[in-house]
């Protein structure tokens, strides 16, 4: 079927300006722009401007990407790992060449400072390079003589077409976790990266396409809900990851396997950050604030609830709200660079402040209190906010609130306090601050959480571990990263021989 698609039109943002930023398709090694109807505004958070338009891809744009993908994928298959990998490593070279350019996009569209994007960036090129490694990761098993002049193998196949469905909290890193790994080992792939921060995809899938990766391995199409179903419905997607809320998470997955798709697909959290009596007061307060206000709060591992233990309230409290109204927030799209950044829409930050109002009417206290930074300019600004004394069952206790605010829940013992985090839901990530080794290793034992942290305030994995929430921060079987992202890309094939002399063995030799 062709990749051709129904229209090159494309639709200007609602500013009616004609110097928007392109946001083209990538079908078939083709980039093309197109009318997909009313399209989704991109904004510069800093100063609530519209640079861009994401159209709204439909079915028959989707098709045309998947088909592509298709039509690619037996030539890429038969490619040997090795040449596979080589295009990759031209990749990375092009992303080091180019990484300026890249955090200052990342910047733009998103709002993080130029810090963060480049920790975005950076740690989206670790996943091209572990991605570089994958052939040895590639090599099956055999067992000779598993019965008496019998062999067994079992060697890892590509799926096929996969499909990567992304937020816009890590506009370089998250595409980067799904798509060198299982085009690496086999696969092809098309991207819908979030219709919010599209633009940092787009620079780097030119990187990759100027790697010399063949036309149709991988593609990119924009969009919202009705271009989400057409990829978790082609028939031809063998593979879905996505990244995002836990409901949407949690519909990703079960429309995608009730078609036979494989899906990871990782939800949201509520991550606790334990402060022992014990714990150093210094880096403790480094720690809790970094994790909780960095990227304005918008990440699934934030920091979002301090769990302070005894007299750790008294200790180590008063310390983090004075980090937290020293934080300094404004426009991140200039050099010099404020501490936080704004969040990604005003619609969004005007949820988080709606949550702080409900932890406010709930009996929450607000130590530190980021609501006056909104006044500043015209861009999404939100200060670093504390609502002490937060209950089990409060609003602001059960919600993510995806936003630059820290809950503190007070608890007398380490015991009791791992018993009501365990009674969370989610289970990404938590950590503790302490100097015993003892309560560290309880901890870590006892918590209900795939990635724990001692001493470390995000303990978010690097590309060579899983990145391994739990419950219902995780729909799945295997999760993303390290070897257990080669594993759901790939398949196993298990191969049982035996070979004869002419004649032995065989019912129609001549006696």
């Amino acid at each position: 079927m062709s990749a051709t698609l129904p229209t090159e039109h494309i639709t200007r943002g609602t500013n009616g300006s004609a110097a928007l930023e392109p946001c083209p398709v990538f079908i078939g090694g083709e980039w093309q722009e197109i009318d997909g109807g009313p399209g989704f505004p991109v904004h510069n958070p800093s100063t609530g401007e519209v640079i861009a338009e994401a159209p709204a891809c439909s079915a028959e744009h989707v098709n045309a990407a998947v088909e592509a993908a298709a039509a690619a994928y037996p030539g890429w298959w038969e490619t040997p790992p090795v040449e596979r990998a080589r295009v990759f490593f031209r990749f990375k070279m092009l992303l080091e060449e180019n990484f300026e350019e890249l955090v200052r996009c990342n910047t733009r569209e998103h709002g993080k400072t130029l810090i963060e994007s480049r920790g975005d960036v950076r740690r989206g090129i670790e996943m091209v390079e572990f991605a570089c490694g994958i052939p040895s990761l590639l090599m099956g098993e055999t067992i000779e003589n598993i019965a008496r002049g019998i062999d067994c193998e079992a060697i890892r196949q590509p799926l096929g077409v996969c499909v990567g469905i992304t937020p816009f909290n890590f506009p370089a890193m998250v595409p980067l976790w799904m798509y060198p790994v299982a085009i690496v080992c086999g696969n092809t792939f098309v991207l819908k990266p979030s219709e919010k921060v599209p633009l940092t995809a787009i620079k780097i899938a030119r990187l990759l396409e100027q790697a010399g990766l063949p036309k149709g391995v991988f593609n990119i199409v924009h969009g919202g809900r009705e271009c989400v179903d057409a990829l978790l419905t082609h028939p031809k997607v063998r593979a879905i990851s996505f990244v995002g809320s836990t409901p949407i998470a949690k519909y990703i997955y079960e429309t995608g396997t009730s078609r036979n798709k494989r899906v990871q697909a990782n939800g949201g959290a509520k991550n606790f950050v334990f402060l022992m009596p014990d714990a150093d007061v210094e880096n403790s307060t480094r720690g809790v604030v970094e994790g909780a206000f960095g990227c304005a709060g918008e990440r699934c591992m934030a920091s979002s609830t301090a769990v302070v233990i005894g007299a750790a309230a008294t200790e180590v409290l008063p310390a983090l709200v004075n980090a937290a109204r020293a934080i300094k927030v404004g426009p991140t799209d200039r050099d010099e660079q404020p501490n936080m950044g704004p969040v990604i829409t005003r619609q969004h930050r005007d949820r988080v402040m709606e949550l702080i109002g409900a932890g406010e009417k709930e009996g929450a206290k607000v130590l530190a209190d980021g609501r006056g930074a909104v006044k500043t300019g015209d861009g999404f600004f939100l200060g670093a906010t504390i609502l002490d004394e937060v209950r089990s069952g409060m609003t602001v206790a059960n919600e993510e609130i995806f936003g630059p605010v820290l809950n503190v829940m007070r608890m007398e013992d380490l015991d009791s306090a791992i018993e009501m985090v365990n009674g969370s839901p989610f289970g990404n990530g938590a950590s503790i601050f302490t100097r015993s080794g003892k309560a560290a290793r309880e901890f870590k034992h006892r918590i209900k959480a795939g990635m724990v942290g001692i001493n470390i305030g995000v303990p978010a994995s690097m590309a060579w571990f899983p990145f391994n929430g739990w419950d219902d921060s995780f729909f799945g079987d295997l999760h993303m990263q390290g070897r257990e992202g080669v594993q759901f890309f790939t398949q196993l094939k298990v191969t049982t021989s035996r070979w004869f002399s002419y004649g032995e063995g065989s019912i129609w030799a001549e006696k």
